[in-house]
C-alpha cells in the first residue's frame, strides 16, 4: 500500500489516496451502481471546499463519494453525488462537450504520469451531457476529443455518474506499476459550490498539483488502440440560379504507437460543416485572423501550441502568390483556398515528461484559369504549388510546474514560391513553494523568397509573482525589422523594444458581500528597436467584483499618451501621430440560474485637443424557456466620429481621411436538445458598418508625422464603404453512438459591399436581400469504429 505522505501538494500537506480495484469483468454502464462489482469496494470520500473559498464545512446530505476500477479494457468510475433535495437539481440539457450550462457538473480529472501538470479531465452533468478536455500546464484545451461513456442516475438521496474510459482515451508509460494522480470536481449550482476530492489550495500554485495518488493500477495489458472515423458527406449549394452538388468521403484513424504515444491522420479530409468565420469590415493594417472551426486542427493539439508560433489557420488558408491579368483576359476560376490533401500528426510523453510531437500536412497545387477575350486562348497560372507544413515539438516538464520547450516550423512549397523556416525556445519555470514564475521565449525566424534570404529575432521574458494576495509582473518583449513567421504561424508587427510592468490584488475567500474581486493597474512603455524612438505609454487599470448571489461588475480603462504610430501609414519609414485619449468600458453580469439573465457593457473613448469620440454598447439577454430550449441574443452597437486613417498612397506621399465609422453587430443562438443525443441548434449573425467621408476632409503625411489638409479625388478611389454580412446555421445533430454522428445543416450566407456609406442599416439590410443567397444543404455521417471490436466480431465467427 501506498503512502500518503511520499509526496506533499505545494502547500506542504500530505497527499490523497484512492485505492483502484481490479476487476475481472466490466460492470453495465447504465448509472444504476448496485453492481455487484461497486458494492465491494470501498468508496473515499471527504470532499472539500474549493470554490468560491477553501473555508467551511460541507453538509453531510452534500458529501459526495467515489470509487475506482480498472481491468484490461478500460477505467471505471463510480460517483455517489449526495443531494437532499434532488428534485431542485439544476438539469439543463445539452450536448457533447457543452457541459457549461445550468447544470450540476462533475469532472474526473486522470493524470497518468503524475507530474503536476498534465490530465485528462472527464465531464458529465446532472442531465447527462459528457465532455472532456485536456489540460497542460496553463491551458485547458476543450477541442480535445475521445471516446468514452458515462451514465447517470437519481434516487431521493442525490445522482450518480458511472464511468467508462478505455485506454484508447488515455496515455500512459509502459511499465508494470503505474504511477497515476486523480482528482474529483463536482459543481452544485444551487449551493453556488465547487468541492474537491483532493483539497485544492487555490492561491497557491496550480490545481493539477493537487490530486491524490492512486494505488494498485498495476500488469495493464490493454488492447491494441486503433480506431476510424470513416465520414461521408453530400453537399447542395445554390448561388442565384447556379446548383452544385458535391459527395465527399474520408477517412480519420487514431493509431497508438504505444501506450504513449498516438498517431493521428486525415485522409481526403472535408470541412464544410465547420462553423463560419465572424468577419468583420476591416479598415486597419493588419490581416483578419479567425479561430481554428477543423476538428483536425483543434483536437488535441496543445503540444504544438508550445512558443506560440503554430498559426494552423495558415494551413489550406488563401494562396500565396499574386494574380497579374491584362485588360484583354478574364479570370474564370480564382480560388479563394488552398485544398488540403492530408494531415498527419504523431504526439505523447515519456515516462520521464518528455513531450514529442510532429505533425505534417500537405496541400496540392491550386491553379486560376484566365481567358484571353480576344483570342479565346486559356492560361493557367500556379497561385499555390504542392507545399509541405511540418511543426515539430519536444516539451520536457520537471518540478511539477515547469517545462522547457523547444519547437521548430517548416514551409516547403514547390519552385521557386516563398519557403519559411521557424525555431522557438520556449520556457515556464516556477520555484518548488510556487512564489515565483519566469516565462519567456525566444524565436529565429528564416524566410528563402525570390528576393533573397531573410532572418529575424523575437524574445519575450516576463517575471510574475504568483503568490498571495498582492502579486506583480515585469517583462520586456522585443523582436528586429525583419522578424516574420507568418507563413505557418502569425504576427501583426515587428521592430519594437517594449516594457511592461504591473501590479494586482485579489481574494481567494468569500466576504459577506463578495465571493471575489480583484483590481489590477498595468504601465507598457513602447518603442521601436531601430531607430530607438518612443512610440507610446500605456495606462491601464481593471476591476472585477462577483457577489455571493452571482451578480458580477466591473470597470476597467486607460490612458494612452500620444501614439507615433508606424504602421497605419502602410509605408516602411513613415508614422502617423495618434493623439492621446482616455477611454474605458463598464459591464454588468446577472445570475445566469436564473431563467432570464443579462451581460450589459458600456464604454467609450475621446482623445485630447482633437475632435475623435468613439462609443459602444453591448447587450446580451438570455432566457432558459425550459431545461431543453435556451436562447441567446447579443446586440453591440458602436460609434467612432471624426477618427482618421488611411485611405491611398503613391510611391511620394501617403493620404489619410477623416470618417465617421458605425458598425451593428446582431448575434442569436438557440439549442432545443431532445436529450443529451439529439439537438436542433440555431446560431445567425447579421454584422453591418459602413465608413463615411462625406464631410471631404483628407490630409497628406508630413515626414514627422503630422498631417496637412489635402484635396484628394475620390473617383478613382473611393474610400466610402457600407459593408453587411448575415450568416445564418440550423442544424440537427444526432449522437447515435458513441464517438458516432450524424448532422444535417441548413446554411444561409449573404455579402454585400457597396460605396453608399451614408445608407442606413435597414436600407443596406434590404439591399442585402437583393444580393444572390448562397444556400447550401448538407448531410454528414461519421461513424465510429474500434478495432477490437471488429477483431471480436470476426473471432467469434471463426
Amino acid at each position: 500500500m501506498a503512502s500518503a505522505q511520499e509526496v506533499l501538494t505545494p502547500d506542504n500537506k500530505n497527499r490523497k489516496v484512492l485505492h483502484a480495484q481490479r476487476i475481472t469483468e466490466s460492470p453495465t454502464i447504465d448509472g444504476d451502481l448496485s453492481d455487484l462489482i461497486w458494492q465491494n469496494i470501498t468508496p473515499s470520500g471527504n470532499f472539500n471546499m474549493f470554490q468560491p473559498g477553501n473555508e467551511g464545512v460541507i453538509p453531510a446530505d452534500f458529501q459526495s463519494e467515489v470509487k475506482i476500477a480498472y481491468n484490461d479494457k478500460a477505467v471505471y468510475v463510480a460517483a455517489y453525488l449526495y443531494d437532499p433535495n434532488p428534485e431542485k437539481i439544476f438539469k439543463q440539457f445539452s450536448q457533447r462537450d457543452d457541459v457549461f450550462v445550468q447544470a450540476d457538473r462533475l469532472a474526473v480529472a486522470i493524470n497518468t504520469y503524475n507530474d503536476g501538470l498534465n490530465e485528462t479531465r472527464f465531464y458529465v452533468t446532472s442531465a447527462g451531457a459528457i465532455g472532456d478536455s485536456r489540460v497542460s500546464s496553463n491551458n485547458q484545451d476543450f477541442g480535445y476529443n475521445v471516446v468514452f461513456s458515462c451514465q447517470i442516475s437519481y434516487d431521493e438521496k442525490g445522482w450518480y455518474a458511472e464511468f467508462e474510459i478505455p485506454y484508447n482515451a488515455l496515455r500512459f508509460p509502459e511499465k508494470e506499476v503505474q504511477n497515476w494522480s486523480i482528482n474529483f470536481y463536482r459543481e452544485i449550482k444551487t449551493r453556488n459550490e465547487t468541492h474537491t476530492w483532493s483539497f485544492i489550495n487555490n492561491s497557491i500554485g496550480k490545481e493539477t498539483q493537487y490530486n491524490g495518488k492512486v494505488v494498485g493500477v498495476r500488469d495493464i495489458d490493454p488492447p491494441v488502440r486503433l480506431t476510424f472515423f470513416p465520414f461521408a458527406q453530400g453537399v447542395v449549394t445554390t448561388i442565384g440560379d447556379e446548383t452544385e452538388t458535391n459527395l465527399s468521403a474520408g477517412l480519420d484513424i487514431k493509431y497508438g504507437l504505444s501506450d504513449s504515444f498516438t498517431l493521428d491522420a486525415t485522409l481526403i479530409p472535408d470541412f464544410g460543416q465547420a462553423a463560419f468565420d465572424n468577419v468583420t469590415l476591416n479598415l486597419g493594417p493588419f490581416e483578419q485572423t479567425f479561430g481554428e472551426n477543423r476538428q483536425f486542427f483543434s483536437e488535441g493539439t496543445e503540444l504544438f501550441n508550445k512558443g506560440g508560433i503554430f498559426f494552423s489557420r495558415r494551413i489550406g488558408n488563401a494562396p500565396s502568390g499574386r494574380l497579374d491579368i491584362e485588360g484583354r483576359e478574364k479570370v474564370l476560376e480564382n480560388p479563394s483556398r488552398v485544398k488540403l490533401l492530408n494531415a498527419i500528426k504523431v504526439s505523447g510523453r515519456t515516462e520521464n515528461n518528455l513531450g514529442i510531437g510532429v505533425l505534417n500536412t500537405i496541400t496540392g497545387e491550386t491553379k486560376a484559369i484566365i481567358k484571353d477575350t480576344l483570342t479565346g486562348t486559356f492560361r493557367e497560372v500556379v497561385l499555390e504549388p504542392i507545399a509541405n507544413y511540418n511543426v515539430a515539438v519536444l516539451d520536457q516538464q520537471f518540478n511539477d510546474n515547469s517545462s522547457i520547450s523547444l519547437v521548430n516550423t517548416n514551409v516547403t512549397r514547390d519552385g521557386s514560391f516563398r519557403d519559411a523556416n521557424v525555431s522557438a525556445l520556449a520556457f515556464d519555470v516556477a520555484d518548488s513553494g510556487n512564489r515565483f514564475r519566469t516565462s519567456g521565449r525566444a524565436i529565429v525566424s528564416n524566410v528563402n523568397q525570390s528576393d533573397g534570404f531573410k532572418t529575424g529575432f523575437r524574445s519575450e521574458l516576463d517575471v510574475f509573482r504568483i503568490k498571495g494576495n498582492f502579486r506583480y509582473r515585469v517583462g520586456h518583449d522585443f523582436a528586429n525589422k525583419t522578424f516574420d513567421i507568418n507563413d505557418l504561424g502569425v504576427n501583426f508587427t515587428n521592430n519594437y523594444n517594449n516594457f511592461v510592468a504591473g501590479v494586482s490584488y485579489e481574494i481567494f475567500e468569500p466576504t459577506e458581500v463578495f465571493n471575489r474581486y480583484r483590481f489590477s493597474l498595468t504601465a507598457r512603455h513602447r518603442r521601436l528597436y531601430k531607430p530607438s524612438i518612443q512610440t507610446r505609454n500605456d495606462y491601464s487599470f481593471d476591476t472585477f467584483f462577483a457577489t455571493v448571489k452571482r451578480f458580477a461588475f466591473g470597470i476597467n480603462g486607460s490612458y494612452n499618451t500620444k501614439d507615433n504610430d508606424y504602421f497605419e501609414p502602410r509605408v516602411a519609414g513613415k508614422f502617423v501621430i495618434f493623439p492621446a485619449n482616455l477611454g474605458g468600458r463598464a459591464f454588468v453580469s446577472s445570475d445566469f440560474r436564473k431563467k432570464f439573465a443579462y451581460d450589459i457593457g458600456v464604454g467609450g473613448r475621446a482623445a485630447f485637443n482633437n475632435p475623435r469620440r468613439s462609443f459602444f454598447v453591448d447587450v446580451s439577454p438570455r432566457y432558459r424557456f425550459s431545461n431543453r430550449f435556451a436562447m441567446i441574443l447579443s446586440s453591440e452597437f458602436t460609434v467612432n466620429n471624426d477618427v482618421f486613417g488611411y485611405i491611398d498612397n503613391t510611391e511620394e506621399d501617403v493620404f489619410f481621411g477623416q470618417r465617421d465609422i458605425k458598425s451593428i453587430e446582431n448575434k442569436l443562438t438557440a439549442s432545443y436538445n431532445f436529450d443529451p443525443f439529439k439537438a436542433i441548434d440555431l446560431r445567425f449573425r447579421n454584422f453591418w458598418s459602413t465608413a463615411d467621408y462625406s464631410d471631404d476632409i483628407f490630409f497628406i503625411l508630413n515626414d514627422d508625422g503630422t498631417k496637412d489638409v489635402t484635396a484628394y479625388d475620390i473617383s478613382e478611389n473611393d474610400p466610402n464603404t457600407n459593408f453587411n454580412i448575415w450568416n445564418l446555421d440550423l442544424s440537427f445533430r444526432w449522437r447515435f453512438a458513441p464517438g458516432s454522428e450524424a448532422s444535417l445543416l441548413y446554411r444561409n450566407q449573404i455579402f454585400n459591399i457597396s460605396k453608399m456609406s451614408q445608407l442606413g442599416y435597414s436600407k443596406s439590410l434590404q439591399n442585402l436581400f437583393n444580393q444572390d443567397k448562397q444556400n447550401t444543404v448538407s448531410l454528414r455521417v461519421t461513424y465510429f469504429i474500434d478495432y477490437n471490436n471488429v477483431k471480436d466480431v470476426f473471432n467469434k465467427k471463426a
